[in-house]
């Protein structure tokens, strides 16, 4: 899910863009599995439901036409968590439900710095800061933060084939995460590549695939994670994309919709999302 279109270029002209995306999830890690949940402690039978509205905004700094363009992003996400447990272990027995709705962790990304080695292959490279601005609560299964802080190298790479009309475009980071100190759960650095083709036709509209990879690189420093073995986990995910693109005078817009089917996976919820998107620029 975060494949983005175009994401190794940031373009040469100034000013503000927006995306507004919707994303539904539900998932869950069967009752033969004990998984440690965030709000402390661990469970049987976890499953959850998230419904996120992200609004970002996007700054491109006037650097002119060169080989170097750079933007600043901020994103701010709003959510409604589900969750459940057949069974929690070391506290209450039996199924338990809890639910939240607000602010997110927000994302910043200081600097987006983008290279454009022709018309047709471009690489940006960011660091994604992920703050634990939403409410957590220890204790509760629905939390609507990380309670960590999240720092994301991240490296973005598009190249355009058929005068510009088949885009492939992909993403490759690692996710380092701070010690929940209220937890004292220390989760286990992830490494993730998303990555999309799309086909853009002249009517507007567009067709391809995204695919990811999730790969948790360290262990999970706990007592629960140390009873777990660690409790690395990996996912892989797969499915249609459907873009459709708008210009105008000044500004353009392209809306999307895609499905993924998530398999092969360990020690993860597993589900199938479903993301909403538009991108509109000034």
């Amino acid at each position: 899910m975060q494949a983005g279109s175009f994401s190794g270029v940031v373009p040469s002209t100034p000013g503000w863009s927006m995306a507004v995306s919707y994303l539904y999830y539900a998932g869950e890690i069967g009752a033969d599995r004990e998984s440690p949940i965030p709000g402390g402690g661990s469970a049987l039978g976890l499953n959850l439901t998230a419904q996120m509205l992200s609004i970002s905004a996007v700054y491109v700094w006037d650097t002119g036409e060169g080989p170097w363009n750079f933007a600043s992003v901020a994103a701010v996400p709003l959510a409604k968590i589900d969750a459940g447990v057949d069974l929690r272990i070391g506290s209450t027995s039996g199924s338990v439900s809890d639910s939240d709705t607000g602010l997110f962790d927000m994302t910043f990304v200081p600097v987006v710095a983008s290279r454009h080695f022709s018309p047709t292959k471009h690489m940006s490279l960011a660091l994604y800061i992920s703050a634990p601005t939403g409410s957590y609560e220890e204790g509760r299964l629905a939390v609507l933060s990380l309670n960590t802080w999240v720092y994301s190298p991240t490296v973005g790479y598009t190249q355009l084939f058929q005068e510009g009309t088949l885009e492939w475009s992909t993403t490759a980071a690692i996710d380092f995460y701070t010690k929940n100190d209220a937890t004292d759960y220390q989760n286990g650095a992830d490494f993730r590549v998303d990555s999309l083709l799309i086909k853009r036709f002249a009517n507007g509209w567009g067709v391809g695939a995204v695919g990811g990879w999730i790969e948790q690189i360290q262990d999970d420093d706990a007592a629960i994670a140390d009873r777990l073995d660690g409790f690395r986990g990996h996912s892989l995910g797969v499915g249609p994309i459907v873009t459709y693109d708008k210009k105008w005078d000044g500004g353009s817009a392209e809306f999307s919709a895609r499905w993924v089917h998530e398999f092969d996976v360990k020690n993860r919820l597993e589900g199938d999302p479903f993301m909403l998107m538009a991108s509109i620029e000034f």
